[in-house]
């Protein structure tokens, strides 16, 4: 099939990861969708994007079909909507080819990227750019009916992606995973529209999505952290409100321990601006249970600093 082509190249990344890449089709309650997935290991773990999977969650059906054509019923071992990240399994499969995971903290504006995926059910496919933008608070599966909401600190890239992407890898130059892709930004809005790529997607980091699928592995279910406070979402205005109840800071909680009450206006979180509740739900849950994080708020028209350890969620 020609000549070699260089390594590095798209060509070669592409070749090198695309048997590690996955069609996802999950039925059930009257809905269906399609998504993609990639190897995790070589007991046939791949991670997917939760939205993908969830029709198939309560008794549905799912598959997986691999690069070369092969497909074989699959089980989810864990989900979690809040971080829009699953784990399913596949068995009796062998000679699986896991890929290879990076760090996304060494990523930077402008480094070439390479997205692999079945959009519109087209497996295969492969697209690449740059990144665009890092730590963009995005809500990455946007609400259904469900009801499910997560908020990423997501890596901004314009390889087009577009329905059917998601959970599918973006890749560095090594050819090692950098993030999964989960949204894109349509002319119609955020979220999977049918209009398709223009150039806007986002994926979460692949930092964040290995711990979360080792806590899936690990336990089949994700503790998230909280700072322990009620936000008043309707007042949001140049940072994220406290509500004013009295219960709006959980007493004993990280952020009564650190001196926070209620109505107070959270303006940075780690000396990153906060405009929104959301950009510091997506702060927060960038971060671990155990994690130290440093806040910026106002109260009564004066700057205070806080330094609190996140907690789990019961």
């Amino acid at each position: 099939p020609g000549p070699a082509r260089p390594a590095g190249s798209v060509a070669d990344l592409a070749a090198r990861a695309l048997p590690g890449v996955v069609t996802l089709r999950a039925s059930g309650s009257g809905e269906a969708g399609t998504g993609t997935g990639f190897v995790l290991d070589g007991r046939g773990h791949i991670l997917t994007n939760n939205h993908v999977v969830a029709p198939a969650a309560d008794g549905g059906a799912l598959t997986v079909t691999f690069s070369g054509g092969q497909t074989l019923r699959a089980e989810v071992v864990g989900r979690d909507a809040g971080y829009d990240l699953a784990v399913v399994r596949v068995r009796g499969v062998k000679n699986l080819t896991p890929l290879a995971l990076g760090d996304s903290e060494g990523v930077q504006v402008g480094d070439p990227v390479v997205a692999l995926g079945s959009p519109f059910d087209l497996p295969n496919t492969v697209t690449s750019g740059i990144i665009s933008a890092k730590e963009r608070p995005v809500t990455a599966a946007g609400e259904d009916a469900r009801g499910d909401v997560s908020y990423v600190d997501a890596l901004q890239t314009d390889a087009p992606l577009n329905p059917g992407n998601s959970g599918g890898p973006l890749l560095d130059a090594t050819g090692h995973v950098i993030g999964v892709n989960s949204a894109i930004r349509s002319a119609s809005g955020t979220g999977e529209g049918q209009a398709g790529s223009v150039g806007l997607g986002f994926a979460i980091p692949v930092n964040q999505a290995r711990w979360v699928a080792g806590e899936l592995l690990a336990h089949g279910r994700v503790a998230h952290p909280v700072i322990g406070v009620a936000l008043d979402s309707r007042e949001d205005r140049n940072g994220a409100l406290i509500g004013d109840a009295e219960d709006a800071v959980t007493p004993g909680g990280p952020a009564d321990r650190a001196g926070l009450a209620p109505g107070d206006l959270v303006t940075a979180a780690d000396d990153r601006p906060v405009t929104s509740s959301e950009d510091l739900i997506v702060r927060v849950r960038a971060h671990r249970p155990g994690d130290r994080l440093r806040l910026t708020y106002v109260r009564e028209g004066r700057e205070h600093h806080a330094t609190l350890t996140l907690a789990a969620a019961d």
